[in-house]
């Protein structure tokens, strides 16, 4: 039979939702719901860096064989977007603004400045703010203007005299500045948007002009690197100067306020090269992903606390490797601390017995201490050697700036293809005791970033598995070659599931043999948590699985296209969301394997770059006691029903019915690990 699936950017846009119905929540602490907001808009921002400049061709292409509007996926997001947008207004101006107030929080929205502080503002405008103000003509100025991606500008129409008038760009120095300015005055705490500081002491910059009207608005651009491969210099350099050149790119979107007169309107699109751009009109501010530095600090009004747990099982006066010789052992962040993951770097990069060590870097820290350990292990004349991906999408500075680092120390630098990312969390050490070559591993779900591991839900397993390091050791030497495909390449990967080389095909023959097992009338079933599931070949394979009677049990976090729960399709299938106060982020996999369930772990979503563009590592827990207790967490997790929603087969964010007894997943797997 033909499939069906979801689009992926209208589903990209119905998980931005599930963020926004969390803010519309009643039953979280304001200042959450208030960065529930900021985390939507962060997001939304970010669609039209990278998103939008896809749906926009898809559409050129559309109008050029005339497929019915209403098909557009162009069309459909414009009309998701504006939704969420007026959801958003209603809420942030309708019910936060208001609980805010009644906790002596008065948050300006567009209203005057209280009389009792307007000296300390006006004194902050003059002192701080006016040393960053940049007027410039929008038409016949002396200096060319060109708007930088997401920066906050007004658009000032002034007049002359009656005749005569002019338009002025005004920047809003909020990459400078800080958003808010915070007063407090009888009790009360005022907060004040830089827009609204600029915007009332307009009288003080164009003393001698009337002032007309007033309007801020900002400009998304393209984020995308166009690296090319007949490129002779490195990796490094190329990318360089395309970070130079990334907030140059193609005006995505317009982001205007309400109420600029048509006339300037298009004079302003056409002064600044944005016509093909999505004109867009918003609400009074923008950049409203700033909400997450709102300076409230009442602790009431923000979630409990729940401190990370220590990890007793390892003594001080062990050796971390020691400790990993007797059998695996995983920790599962933010919930337990993530020193033990800090410690394996920091004794590898000490312990005289350790000759080597080997690991990937993704996105990392800006004050990274493993990058750090890593640099005194180099300085010390151990053998590191790091694979550092440079495409890391918006962490490509901070990659190049560790990279650098690690190379004047010494360690052995490895970039990618242009064409491939590597995407796995491995980390290998090899040490020599008594003579005897011995190693120890981590591989993870995540990245190896202390900063992230504190809100990332993520599992690191370290493991001195000698079936399983000897393969992470193949796949080092292989990306050490910086060989541009796998095609060719002999490795036989018996225990990893590495993309490029045997991921898919594994998942497929997992997938069969539920298969197999459903179609003798046998017990069979799928358990798959993933961020994101949009490759087709897989979601295929689950279709026909299903079709035979697998049970299919998801967890998708974001973009989804495999559409549940259709009759002869995918009635076996569920998928579940469950957005709470960390990030969902650990891909695990469970096969029912005729009751000895088999479990991995890894890197992979089953996304079209990580199955054909990545190098991803997917892991099996063979320890008992592992395998189980991921099981466990996973299974609580499939049993939530006051964070969990469904997804229907209208691409729908359905909230589970909140039967007796209640269960907040993140919660409960806090006080399991807890009891631990």
């Amino acid at each position: 039979m033909e499939y069906s699936f979801f689009d992926r950017d209208l589903s990209w846009l119905l998980f931005n939702e599930r963020i926004l119905m969390e803010a519309e929540s009643e039953e979280l602490p304001v200042m959450e719901r208030v960065n529930f907001l900021a985390i939507f808009s962060s997001n939304l921002d970010e669609f039209y860096r990278v998103r939008m400049p896809v749906v926009m061709a898809l559409h050129k292409l559309n109008l050029l064989n005339k497929v019915d509007e209403s098909e557009d996926v162009l069309y459909k997001a414009q009309q998701l977007v504006e939704a969420q947008q007026n959801r958003f207004g209603k809420v942030f101006t309708g019910r936060l603004i208001p609980l805010l107030k009644e906790n002596n929080v008065n948050l300006l929205f567009n209203e005057p400045i209280p009389a009792s502080i307007a000296d300390r503002v006006s004194d902050y405008f003059y002192s701080q703010v006016l040393a960053f103000l940049q007027p410039i003509d929008l038409v016949g100025g002396k200096k060319q203007f060109f708007p930088e991606n997401n920066r906050l500008y007004f658009l000032v129409n002034l007049g002359l005299d009656k005749k005569k008038e002019r338009s002025v760009i005004l920047n809003i120095p909020s990459n400078q500045l800080p958003r808010f300015f915070s007063v407090n005055e009888d009790g009360k705490q005022y907060i004040i948007f830089l827009d609204d500081i600029v915007r009332y002491n307009l009288d003080k910059i164009f003393k001698t002009e009337e002032i007309k009207g007033c309007y801020s608005f900002k400009i998304t651009r393209d984020a995308e690197l166009e690296l090319k491969d007949d490129y002779d210099g490195d990796v490094q350099e190329q990318i360089e100067k395309q970070l130079l050149k990334r907030d140059l790119g193609l005006a995505t979107r317009f982001l205007h306020q309400p109420g600029i007169p048509l006339r300037i309107l298009h004079l302003v699109e056409d002064k600044l090269g944005v016509l093909g751009s999505s004109v867009v009109e918003g609400g009074f501010y923008h950049n409203l992903k700033d909400l997450m530095g709102l300076p409230v600090g009442i602790p009431s009004l923000k979630y409990t606390k729940w401190p990370p747990l220590a990890n007793r099982q390892i003594s001080a006066d062990e050796s971390i490797f020691d400790y990993i010789d007797k059998g695996d052992c995983i920790f599962h962040a933010p919930y337990q601390s993530y020193n033990s993951i800090l410690r394996f770097f920091n004794e590898a990069a000490i312990d005289e017995s350790v000759e080597e060590i080997s690991v990937t870097l993704y996105r990392v820290a800006s004050d990274s201490r493993i990058v750090n350990a890593l640099i005194s292990a180099a300085q010390s004349g151990k053998k590191v050697r790091v694979l550092v991906e440079l495409k890391a999408r918006f962490d490509e500075a901070n990659n190049i700036k560790w990279a650098k680092k690690l190379k004047a120390a010494g360690a052995n630098i490895i970039y990618s293809d242009k064409a491939i990312k590597v995407h796995a969390k491995v980390g290998l050490v090899k040490r020599l005791v008594d003579g005897r070559v011995k190693y120890a591993g981590l591989l993870a779900t995540g990245n190896f970033n202390e900063s992230t591991a504190a809100f990332y839900t993520d599992h690191i397993m370290m493991t001195a598995n000698p079936q399983l390091l000897r393969e992470m050791d193949l796949l080092f030497i292989y990306l050490a070659k910086k060989v541009k495909s796998a095609e060719g390449y002999d490795i036989d990967f018996e225990h990893l599931l590495v993309a490029q080389f045997n991921l898919q095909s594994k998942f497929i023959e997992l997938i069969d043999r539920e298969i197999e097992q459903a179609r003798k009338g046998k017990p069979a079933g799928i358990t798959i948590k993933l961020n994101n599931l949009e490759e087709r070949v897989l979601i295929g394979k689950l279709y026909e699985a299903s079709q035979a009677g697998v049970k299919i049990r998801m967890i998708v976090r974001s973009i989804c296209c495999l559409i549940p729960g259709v009759p002869g399709m995918s009635e076996n299938i569920t998928i579940r969301r469950i957005v709470d106060r960390y990030l969902e982020h650990g891909r695990i996999f469970i096969f029912h394997n005729s009751g000895d369930q088999e479990v991995f772990m890894g890197s992979a979503d089953w996304m079209n770059r990580n199955i054909y563009r990545r190098i991803e590592v997917c892991f099996p827990v063979y320890d008992e006691r592992i395998r189980n207790e991921v099981i466990a967490m996973l299974d609580i997790q499939l049993a939530d029903n006051v964070q969990a929603v469904k997804l229907n087969e209208q691409l729908q964010n359905i909230r589970v019915d909140k039967a007796e007894p209640q269960v907040q997943s993140q919660r409960a797997i806090y006080e399991l690990l807890q009891q631990k």
